[in-house]
């Protein structure tokens, strides 16, 4: 298997008419983390960073195209921008912004269609689809809305669905284990990773470097997102790498 990869999160919203970094426990309880692109000048011993509007979508507005281009400019590693795309516009202005890559949930799982545009027009390694889904009734589902609204998609026909209409990987979040703390769902990433061939980032539950080790050696995941142990001081990417190394995981430093 390739390298796998590290990748901090940077979870935004608009406070007092500026845009920063927040976090949450299960998508509630949101607390400051700080500036956008002061965090991603912090991360460039990570893989890659994925930014997420998360209010762009509840409180229908546009996402923060400058705020984009800022950590864009401030990175020197790829950028995931997600959050509020309604369109094939709204993915085409957070490409020209700067972000190597694209995240689509709710608007993906209306309207699949907007995959295969977006896949054909700047090629699927720029498509991610952004997957929320929890346990409901002993089958994973994908909700939209930020984890409001549950859909009528069952995580594994989203997966297959979302790969055959020219997405080029996954971002899986565990809406149960988001902010908790409680590790990686390791269920979830097993059923998801027999359902595609697509590559899956892991998503919510992180709170330490063994939580990451355990979700590599214990899954196909091919990536490991985490918000909290960098935002907050805990560790820094290249103390995790060098960790994961330590533990025989292979990560590129």
């Amino acid at each position: 298997m390739l390298a796998r990869r590290i990748i901090p999160c940077l979870d935004c919203d608009v406070r007092n008419g500026k845009v920063v970094v927040l976090k949450g426990t299960r998508f509630e309880g949101l607390r400051l983390a700080g500036d956008p692109a002061k965090l991603a000048l912090e991360y460039q011993d990570a893989d890659e960073i994925v930014m997420l509007d998360i209010g762009a979508t509840v409180q229908g507005r546009d996402t923060f195209l400058d705020a984009i281009t800022d950590v864009a400019s401030a990175c020197s590693i790829p950028l995931c921008a997600g959050g509020g795309v309604r369109c094939f516009a709204d993915f085409e202005k957070r490409i020209k912004c700067g972000a190597d890559q694209c995240a689509i949930n709710t608007a993906a799982l209306a309207k699949p269609y907007l995959i295969s545009k977006c896949a054909s027009e700047f090629g699927s390694q720029a498509v991610v689809a952004a997957i929320d889904a929890k346990l409901c009734n002993g089958e994973y589902y994908c909700f939209a809305r930020a984890g409001r609204v549950k859909t009528k998609w069952m995580l594994s026909d989203w997966l297959c669905e979302a790969e055959r209409r020219g997405a080029g990987e996954v971002l899986l979040t565990s809406i149960d284990r988001d902010g908790t703390g409680d590790g990686f769902d390791l269920d979830m990433l097993d059923a998801a990773c027999a359902a595609t061939r697509l590559p899956i980032i892991a998503s919510g539950g992180c709170s330490s470097v063994d939580d990451i080790a355990e979700v590599f050696a214990r899954t196909e995941a091919s990536g490991a997102l985490a918000a909290s142990i960098f935002h907050f001081g805990k560790l820094t990417v290249r103390q995790c790498k060098e960790e994961l190394l330590r533990k025989g995981i292979g990560v590129r430093l």
